[in-house]
């Protein structure tokens, strides 16, 4: 699996088809973590195969995804990450490996009342969509894993964009974690 798709079920940005969106800065990074989304966390990839996630604090509002298989627990991929609360949605703002533009991605994420981590992907498409139609300005690129999309406009529209309950279709769940238990 290449760096950048470990990199986004890490921080469970789990990309779709291959699809990647970038933007020039990451958003804000005035919140903190919401109760209960820090520690560990436990889910099944495509494949079958168990992936468990720990997300940790490294400093002031900054944190850590650090995940791995439970197949291969000494093989670990972190990442760091920032945090931000706008409207009613939580975002998540991680800085894309060099080979792919070294941009940021964002993914917005819940918990939910099962005590579930859902994390939501920006839909390629959509994306595409709001560039043709100017309400983001932007173009596509495209790397030896797939299409994708940087997001040029300034990280003021880009919230506005994604917090307008208008544009909620443009995310799309791309993964559901549950809290790990001592016995995982």
């Amino acid at each position: 699996m290449k760096t950048w798709r470990v990199a986004v079920i890490a921080l469970s940005f789990l990309l779709l088809s291959g699809c990647l969106v970038t933007f020039k800065e990451p958003l804000p990074t005035r919140d903190p973590a919401p109760k209960g989304l820090l520690g560990k966390w436990t889910s099944t990839n495509g494949w079958g195969e168990p992936l468990n996630l720990e997300l940790t604090r490294i400093g002031d509002n900054q944190y850590q995804a650090v995940s791995y298989y439970l197949a291969r627990p000494k093989v670990r991929e972190a990442y760091p990450f920032t945090l931000s609360h706008h409207g009613n949605r939580w975002y998540v703002s991680a800085k894309v490996p060099a080979q792919y533009g070294g941009q940021f991605t964002i993914a917005g994420f819940e918990l939910t009342d099962k005590h579930e981590l859902v994390v939501y992907s920006l839909d390629l498409e959509q994306i595409n969509q709001a560039i043709r139609q100017k309400a983001l300005n932007g173009q596509g690129f495209q790397t030896s894993d797939g299409d994708g999309v940087q997001v040029d406009s300034t990280v003021e529209q880009v919230a506005a964009y994604l917090d307008d309950p208008a544009n909620s279709d443009v995310f799309v769940e791309a993964v559901r974690y549950q809290r790990r238990t001592k016995t995982q």
